[in-house]
């Protein structure tokens, strides 16, 4: 386990949908059922690119598996999502980094024990909600929110979620026309120009990633206005506002123009070319959701809110400045 090319497992054909702690016994030869389950208790398994603690997990073909040599950090608590504005329709939260907002599809089923082990946001929120005194006397579980748009697991910011049917219906509509503001700031690899990016893109670029398209009439349409704010060494600290909301696609564009995020563990490969090397020490994706503006689904009112950099990228950053004086 010390060859830092036996940490890093790729699932064979054979082990698509095997369950995680199956492929785990395979791969570390000689390990019991109850060392493979302590790897992932400690948090020191990463699948594809996010910390992974459920044995029973079941793999993809694109799936990459990671030993850590060390326990990552717990992921974030209650006490770390802090509630911005609420009312009767609407939730707006700062997310921390770490936390899922939403289930993936195939995890919605699993039995309530499975999902405690790492909770999302839109489970964790309405206990968030009842503690602020909002539906206390109401008996039973608190009222679910309505995910509306959703963060990667490792991006910090603003999101906001409906807390009616009236307001779902209206807040998606609003980012299916793309009427909402949003604002990201991103740390990059190299020198960034401004620009406005535009690119079809499809769920499988050819190598199990997304990805951008040249083919005519495919894909979705992807826009990204890209500004540089500072050049901090071989670095940028860029602004992306989002034209479009598509799944990573500020990851996506960037990485194609040759500046991955720094911390990027899936778009920091070239399609069929070696990965860029990331020396920048990003404690996690470099990517924060500063600004977020919509209309307020029943009065109309025009809203907007602003989030800074929260503290592990403000104080990396501290640091990345020093070592390019």
């Amino acid at each position: 386990m010390t060859d830092p090319e036996r940490l890093v497992f790729r699932v064979l054909p054979r082990q698509v949908d095997a369950t995680l702690a199956a492929a785990l016994r395979e791969w570390l030869l000689g390990k019991s059922w109850s060392q493979v389950r302590g790897l992932l208790k400690s948090r020191r398994v990463m699948l594809s690119g996010n910390i992974c603690v459920d044995p029973a997990r079941r793999l993809r073909l694109s799936d990459v598996v990671k030993i850590l040599p060390h326990p990552a950090a717990p992921p974030p608590k209650e006490s770390d999502v802090r509630v911005r504005f609420l009312d009767a329709h609407v939730v707006v939260v700062e997310k921390p980094a770490g936390m899922t907002t939403t289930r993936h599809a195939e995890e919605r089923d699993w039995p309530a024990r499975r999902r405690q082990l790492q909770p999302t946001l839109d489970e964790i929120l309405p206990h968030v909600i009842g503690k602020m005194g909002k539906g206390r006397r109401r008996k039973g579980p608190p009222p679910p929110v309505r995910a509306v748009h959703r963060l990667d697991r490792d991006t910090s910011g603003l999101l906001v979620f409906a807390r009616s049917v009236a307001a779902e219906r209206h807040l998606m509509q609003q980012f299916r026309k793309h009427t909402t503001h949003r604002r990201y700031l991103a740390v990059v690899r190299g020198h960034v120009a401004a620009e406005t990016i535009a690119s079809n893109l499809v769920r499988d670029r050819g190598d199990g990633r997304r990805g951008s398209t040249k083919l005519p009439d495919v894909g979705k349409r992807a826009v990204t206005q890209v500004k540089p704010i500072e050049q901090i060494g071989d670095y940028t600290l860029v602004e992306c506002r989002l034209e479009t909301g598509r799944t990573h696609q500020i990851r996506i564009h960037l990485a194609e123009r040759g500046h991955p995020l720094c911390g990027e563990k899936v778009y920091h490969q070239p399609l069929f070319g070696e990965p860029v090397p990331d020396t920048s020490g990003a404690p996690r994706l470099a990517l924060h959701a500063a600004e977020l503006g919509f209309e307020h689904p029943i009065s109309g009112e025009r809203m907007r809110f602003e989030m800074p950099l929260p503290a592990d990228l403000k104080e990396w950053l501290v640091d990345l400045r020093r070592e390019a004086r």
